[in-house]
């Protein structure tokens, strides 16, 4: 069954439509999504995707928050997920004062230590442990920076604002996530770091995407005109992982040729950097990188059957790191859900949640999963009523 959450996005969509006086086939023509869908969604009989909502919003001329509501968490979870990133929360707005009543900063070498190590906590999907270490090292950090301030210092400083940025993109507070851009960014101005600059780019380009895709491509630009000239591996790496943000912007748009391009030029890069690159700022670029964004571009742009395929007929190695085969894993039960295979759906999502259970549970893809099998399925297994219960439907 639809959740209230879910009807009430529906609700917000046809009160939205209303306020802007075009009827249900109207504002299909506005969108790439089906009239069929859309009296679906609106009636709270589907649930309403974060893509198609976004083309919702884009087609009415609104803010995308209109028509999102509350966190897709429970509220029981949210309030727990908003007292664990409070401590984070209060580090980035007290980014530019040296936390008083603390001892010397520690040997920097320690600190760009620490700063990796959240990085590959992260990674790992251990989000709480990340996040209830993070405000300290920031702290410890900007000690530092303020104090006897290195390159090295600023660097691992902007590292840890990322690392800000990727919990709160996967526990769900992106209000949150596009301060600690704006905090990584200027860290990365003081490390003088194009590269993390770029990366910082990337990740606003992937942030606006949803909404402004004209904004997202800027963005994307933006980042590639920084690297342009660097020929190192890391600017291999980082230029390569823009044209992969570049092809998300263009799925989102629906401009295929441009997806196309930007992962030719991708698996180009990839090729030239050989093999994967995990040392290059975490973001472990190569071949199998560009794979799964191809597959993501194709499930943006709901060619289900061509991400069926795709995801099929990939093997990911054992070293791919957690984050990367938990979403891969949650893609592939999206696709087989939505091409028919619903057992085949229930199973990835269970493997899923065994390889990443904080990732898997508040990763929106997983509700959108978990309610498109309690509206398919002919009868609600043990396994998936667990599941349902579980994400807080």
């Amino acid at each position: 069954m639809p959740t209230p959450d879910d009807s009430s996005t529906g609700e917000r969509i046809k009160e939205q439509r209303r306020r802007a006086r075009l009827s249900q086939r109207a504002l299909a023509q506005r969108i790439p999504y089906s009239y069929s869908l859309l009296n679906q969604v609106e009636c709270g009989a589907r649930v309403a995707s974060a893509a198609f909502t976004a083309a919702i919003a884009v087609a009415l001329g609104i803010d995308v928050t209109l028509l999102t509501g509350p966190s897709q968490a429970t509220g029981a979870q949210h309030r727990r997920l908003a007292a664990l990133v409070r401590p984070i929360r209060e580090s980035l707005s007290l980014y530019d004062l040296a936390p008083g009543g603390r001892i010397p900063a520690r040997p920097v070498a320690d600190l760009v230590s620490d700063a990796d190590r959240l990085c590959q906590e992260v990674r790992a999907t251990h989000l709480r442990k990340a996040a209830r270490a993070l405000p300290e090292v920031i702290g410890d950090l900007t000690l530092a920076a303020t104090t006897v301030p290195t390159t090295e210092t600023w660097r691992a400083l902007a590292s840890t604002y990322r690392t800000a940025h990727d919990i709160a993109v996967k526990l769900g507070f992106p209000d949150l996530a596009f301060v600690a851009l704006d905090r990584m960014g200027w860290a990365a101005d003081r490390a003088s770091d194009p590269c993390l600059a770029a990366i910082r780019q990337y990740r606003r380009a992937l942030g606006h995407a949803e909404a402004e895709q004209g904004l997202g491509r800027r963005l994307v630009e933006a980042g590639q005109a920084l690297v342009v000239d660097l020929r190192s591996r890391e600017g291999l790496a980082v230029a390569g992982q823009l044209h992969l943000g570049a092809s998300a912007v263009a799925a989102r748009a629906g401009d295929s040729s441009a997806v196309d391009h930007h992962i030719a030029a991708a698996r180009e890069l990839a090729e030239r950097v050989g093999g994967e690159a995990p040392e290059v700022h975490w973001l472990s670029f190569g071949q199998m990188n560009v794979t799964l964004h191809e597959m993501g571009a194709a499930i943006t742009m709901r060619r289900y059957d061509d991400a069926l395929r795709q995801a099929r007929a990939l093997k990911l190695p054992p070293t791919t790191l957690t984050s990367r085969r938990s979403r891969y894993l949650v893609d592939r039960a999206l696709v087989e859900m939505e091409t028919g295979h619903l057992d085949a759906s229930l199973r990835n999502l269970v493997a899923a949640r065994r390889t990443a259970p904080e990732q898997t549970r508040y990763h929106p893809r997983t509700r959108e999963t978990v309610t498109g099998l309690l509206h398919t399925s002919r009868r609600t297994s043990e396994s998936l009523a667990g599941m349902a219960t579980w994400i807080g439907l």
